[in-house]
């Protein structure tokens, strides 16, 4: 049966063996250093690496790229303000033809 470890446990295993895993060169030296400090089997913590890693983590424990959500709601917000600049474009063409027709110099 798993053991099951706490969020807390698992932020801060990863968090320790990310900032550490320059100095071990590989995700399975570093948990196997780290996993006995937190007491976490040492192929559970290499597996969390792995995954943190491949979400965007980076070694040094600062995260990189964006996570899937982020993605998500980045792409969506990138089209609604080419959506919004597409309007004003349109917008301001029709102001500049309803102020030529409503000239008084042009009558």
């Amino acid at each position: 049966m798993s053991k099951r470890y706490p969020p807390e446990v698992r932020e801060r295993a990863v968090r320790l063996a990310l900032e550490r895993l320059d100095e071990y060169g590989s995700a399975y030296a570093a948990a196997q250093a780290i996993a006995p400090l937190v007491d976490v089997h040492y192929e559970t913590l290499r597996l969390w690496i792995k995954k943190a890693l491949a979400e965007g983590a980076r070694p040094g424990g600062k995260a990189a790229g964006l996570s899937s959500a982020e993605r998500e709601e980045l792409q969506r917000l990138r089209k609604e303000v080419r959506d919004l600049k597409e309007t004003n474009e349109i917008l301001k063409l029709a102001s500049s033809f309803f102020a030529r027709e409503l000239d008084p110099r042009r009558r």
